[in-house]
């Protein structure tokens, strides 16, 4: 089975309050998973490969055997790629974490899109910031 990912991570401040954005759809566009999680303080990297990281194993629970990962983030689409080293020390852990998680996978593939295509994956980030600074003030 074929799935699609579409996520996306969000720093307000970068650093700042950081969440991850997952749309999981079948191959006729039917979401199977959409949610979110805070991260706390940590960088908008962080929070995009967590939310890729996160993508993955929800993708296996849900039974893939191939995805298709959209994300916003060029940056790591492209280290996911192996197009660009991954040089600072946390990205290189959660790198390793996205690598060894798309193992799982008989093929994984990494496209990019503009932030205006991934709509329901930012949706989820500001849904999941916007009510945790709204629980802190």
């Amino acid at each position: 089975m074929r799935l699609t990912t579409f996520t996306d991570g969000g720093a307000r401040g970068n650093p700042g309050p950081a969440a991850t954005g997952i749309v999981i759809k079948n191959e006729t566009g039917t979401v199977l998973a959409h949610y979110g999680e805070f991260l706390g303080h940590q960088t908008n990297n962080f929070a995009e490969y967590s939310a890729l990281i996160s993508a993955l194993k929800k993708a296996k629970e849900l039974g893939a055997t191939e995805v298709d990962c959209v994300l916003d983030s060029e940056l790591i689409v492209k280290q996911m790629r192996g197009e660009y080293k991954v040089k600072e020390p946390t990205l290189q852990k959660l790198f390793m974490q996205a690598y060894n998680a798309a193992t799982q996978f008989k093929k994984v593939t990494y496209r990019h899109i503009m932030r205006s295509g991934n709509k329901e994956a930012d949706a989820e980030v500001n849904k999941i910031l916007d009510n945790q600074l709204f629980y802190r003030s």
